[in-house]
């Protein structure tokens, strides 16, 4: 049924039938799917007061308001619903093993240690591998996922098992929850002298979300005060009851620290996996995996850590994860060494993706480089389109509140670049749980791994967002860009810091930090007595210049005698100058201050801020 819209444009009235469109969608997406003119409905939105054009990515609340005008019920699909819908166009069926029960063979578990933080899950990995992985870590916590693979004799057979190296602090939370769900069996670590805390039920949750088996790790019985039969009790209230309680959960006593009882705990990992899983798959298929950890580089390019799920990854395969894609070149396993193919279970480094993947993007080996490009770019498209829908005005941390007093600002825009997918996605998961009142929203425009770029400056200044980088900088003319647009860009090494500081801007509470820069030194060589200026220190510049108006504080003997002092006046000669630089001789007038002998040392500086991070 035809009838009237507002401002006499003729267009279809819903009533209440279902339109499903995508994140970021345009007025004319709209419009193809309900068979109007687009540009009928940009007089619509005028109408409303949205001044919108017929092609631009439109946020959700435009797109709800438009249908609710014209009596549509909007669907708004989700990534992973339409990532469904564009694999089953190219006719691919992920998450699925081909073939019947005679194709499927046993596979390795895949194992997640996950704990509080400072309870031993990272030494434990370091003993199992034999490895350090904590040196070089900022504040020796675990910031990036990593996956290796070890072997154990289980009653006389080699077994292999696969550990995937998760975060373990709650600011990772969404790091931990995606390698749950990439999980067969889950340790959870618990130290003996600490007993259960915060973070120890939270990664408990998560595992039990994922409805993966437990193995408990009771870490730290060498240390004075260690109850392992305490955190057992503590445990039971959480439902995970030990064996010799009649229950069904392994615990095991360990010491990371001595390497005590390792390998009693990844043989409770096999047995606990043989008693609880049916662990195949079909290792004869086109392989399919998921990206535990990508990063950018330098030698290689976009390289990323993949675990295959089902069929064979092989060298010269044809693989698409997330919207990247390209020909395996090479792959290397936790060791570093060269290998030809990957089986199920199997952890491998991958090269020759054409960009950096996200953390937890799924892998398919397709036939065609032409059906990995399309897949991958129709992706690549749906996030940019998402990413628009979100642009919303410029500012810094410093003035955000100033912004959202005088009402300039609902939302604060970040763009979030890292050295790794996993520690944006990390970070990203944080700064959107920060709860700050009504006031402002957080909205992510792009994360990505690599250096600041001058595109997500471009981004930046057209959108009025904040450019966070993670252990990363700005690359080539970026920093200048960002300087001339007045993109504030800051720079983090711990993930903490990032997001302790844009709660507090939201809050209201950051200021500007400043730090003292020395400019230059003067000795006082004569002093000239002036009836209308006071004392005139003829001086020497020993170091750097010296500076009209900028701040001084008077030195004798090495002993500061005033400070906060100001530089009222220099001269040259007979001019008035506005600096004097080194080895040149001047006056100098401190104002008002006139206590000033030979040999005294005027030390200018002036306050800078400083620059965070």
């Amino acid at each position: 049924m035809q009838a009237p819209s507002v401002g006499g444009v003729m267009l279809p009235r819903g009533n209440g039938q279902a339109v499903r469109l995508s994140r970021g969608a345009s007025l004319t997406d709209f419009a193809e799917k309900i068979n109007a003119n687009p540009a009928s409905l940009v007089a619509v939105m005028m109408n409303l007061g949205e001044m919108v054009t017929a092609t631009q990515s439109v946020s959700d609340e435009t797109l709800r308001l438009l249908a609710e005008e014209m009596n549509y019920v909007l669907e708004i699909v989700s990534p992973e619903e339409e990532d469904r819908e564009l694999l089953e166009s190219f006719d691919i069926e992920f998450g699925e093993d081909e073939g019947g029960e005679e194709a499927l063979v046993s596979r390795p578990p895949v194992v997640t240690v996950m704990g509080h933080v400072d309870h031993g899950k990272t030494r434990l990995l370091d003993a199992i591998r034999k490895t350090n992985v904590v040196a070089g870590e900022a504040g020796g916590i675990t910031q990036h996922i990593g996956a290796y693979q070890v072997s154990s004799e289980v009653n006389g057979e080699d077994r292999k098992i696969t550990f995937i190296d998760t975060p373990g602090h709650e600011a990772f939370t969404a790091m931990r929850a995606r390698g749950a769900k990439s999980t067969d069996i889950a340790i959870l670590v618990v130290a003996a002298n600490d007993g259960v805390m915060p973070q120890t039920i939270e990664a408990l949750n998560h595992a039990k979300a994922a409805e993966v088996p437990i193995v408990v790790a009771v870490n730290k019985i060498d240390v004075e005060g260690a109850d392992p039969t305490k955190v057992r009790g503590q445990l039971t209230e959480f439902g995970l009851v030990a064996e010799e309680y009649g229950g069904d959960t392994m615990f095991v006593d360990i010491s990371a620290k001595q390497g005590l009882n390792i390998e009693a705990l990844l043989e409770a990992v096999v047995l606990t996996a043989d008693a609880s899983l049916d662990l195949r798959a079909n290792p004869e298929q086109d392989a399919q995996g998921i990206a535990i950890e990508s990063h950018l580089d330098r030698g290689r390019g976009a390289v990323s850590t993949v675990l295959v799920q089902r069929g064979t990854l092989r060298i010269g395969d044809t693989v698409v994860v997330g919207d990247a894609y390209g020909r395996v070149r090479a792959m290397l396993d936790d060791n570093g060494q060269n290998v030809q193919e990957a089986g199920p279970s199997t952890p491998v480094l991958v090269l020759g993706l054409t960009n950096v993947p996200g953390a937890g993007d799924n892998l398919l080996v397709v036939d065609e480089d032409r059906t990995a490009r399309q897949i991958a770019e129709k992706r690549a498209a749906r996030e940019r389109n998402a990413n628009f829908a979100r642009k919303g005005v410029r500012f810094s941390l410093e003035n955000l509140d100033e912004a959202l007093k005088a009402g300039l600002v609902q939302e604060l825009n970040l763009i979030i670049k890292g050295d790794a997918s996993g520690s944006v996605e990390a970070l990203e998961s944080s700064l959107l749980q920060l709860d700050v009142g009504e006031e402002v929203d957080i909205r992510i425009l792009h994360r990505g791994v690599g250096a600041v770029t001058e595109s997500d400056i471009n981004l930046a200044t057209g959108s009025d967002a904040i450019v966070i980088g993670f252990n990363v900088r700005a690359a080539g003319r970026a920093e200048q860009m960002a300087e001339r647009e007045g993109v504030d860009v800051r720079y983090y090494s711990v993930i903490y810091q990032a997001i302790e500081e844009i709660e507090a801007a939201l809050k209201g509470l950051l200021k500007p930090e400043y730090e003292e820069v020395e400019l230059g030194t003067a000795e006082i060589r004569e002093i000239f007595r002036s009836s209308k200026l006071g004392n005139i220190a003829g001086v020497l510049v020993r170091s750097g210049e010296v500076k009209r108006n900028t701040k001084a504080r008077l030195l004798r003997d090495g002993k500061v005698i005033a400070e906060s002092l100001n530089i009222s006046g220099l001269r040259r000669f007979k001019d008035d100058v506005t600096e004097i630089r080194e080895g040149f001789e001047g006056g100098i007038n401190l104002g008002n201050f006139n206590d000033i002998k030979i040999d005294d040392v005027i030390a200018t500086y002036e306050m800078r801020e400083k620059p965070r991070g």
